[in-house]
């Protein structure tokens, strides 16, 4: 890296939680698990970054019309939750997509006046022959898909290819696995570098046991993501997984607001799965 991405700017970190799915098992969340009939929750989140006057969006999530299609619950539109905590989406101006899932990517036209920062392999992953698969194609939604590219011609959407800056302290980083072009997020905060992993790891219990998720595109890439997680953060205790409830756990409630945590300060008790 050049010096001119060396900085001692740090970044605020927030997860905000809109949806969650109770009726759910740990087969769906693990491969080879020995419990795979136990009950699992899933959360689902997106993520603000705050550093001076500079606030960014990590994923979009999906609002209510996508929920009633796919028929999952959700509690609040994230563009509802970001309001609730005095951020106006149509105010954002940046917007990191870690990957073109339904549910980190289904917000898109929330945040009318935002820059997008999407992997280029994504965008050809999510446009190419893969889709012709149904089994592949199912975690993605084509209008959201359409959206982005409507974005690019726009001159709203910013491609990475692997690792990228974005700003001082805030790089991202080419994952796959889960998804093609899949990237985690890599914050510079006190308490040392965070990993917003997001899919590259849904769970604690995925990168720190090597339990693979199932819906996976590349398993090697996955395996390989949970290593490669870790040593973008500080320590495990700084590497944020995408939909676990252990968060509200292991991380301060902001404010006394039900679903919003703080993560830069780090955990406030061990981290144990």
């Amino acid at each position: 890296m050049n010096n001119k991405k060396i900085s001692n700017e740090f970044w605020e970190v927030y997860s905000i939680k809109y949806a969650e799915r109770i009726n759910r098992t740990r087969k769906e969340s693990f491969i080879f698990d020995d419990h795979s009939d136990e009950n699992h929750v899933i959360d689902y989140y997106i993520w603000v970054l705050k550093s001076g006057a500079k606030t960014i969006v990590v994923d979009t999530g999906y609002d209510y019309e996508e929920a009633k299609r796919r028929q999952r619950p959700i509690l609040r539109s994230p563009a509802e939750a970001l309001d609730a905590i005095n951020i106006n989406a149509s105010d954002v101006t940046d917007v990191i997509i870690t990957h073109l899932h339904y549910d980190h990517a289904g917000g898109l036209n929330d945040f009318p006046n935002a820059l997008f920062h999407l992997q280029e392999t994504e965008m050809s992953y999510a446009t190419g022959p893969c889709m012709c698969h149904e089994v592949i194609k199912m975690p993605f939604t084509g209008k959201h898909v359409c959206q982005m590219v409507e974005n690019v011609f726009s001159g709203r959407v910013k491609f990475y290819k692997g690792d990228g800056y974005i700003l001082p302290g805030l790089t991202v980083h080419l994952i796959g696995g889960h998804s093609r072009g899949l990237q985690s997020v890599r914050v510079k905060t006190e308490k040392g570098y965070l990993c917003l992993a997001s899919d590259a790891s849904h769970f604690y219990e995925n990168f720190l046991t090597g339990k693979p998720f199932p819906i996976v595109i590349d398993l090697q890439e996955m395996l390989d993501g949970f290593e490669k997680i870790k040593i973008l953060a500080s320590s495990n205790d700084l590497v944020i997984p995408g939909h676990d409830p252990l968060i509200k756990e292991y991380f301060p409630m902001v404010n006394s607001c039900e679903f919003s945590w703080r993560l830069d300060k780090g955990p406030i008790k061990p981290i144990n799965t």
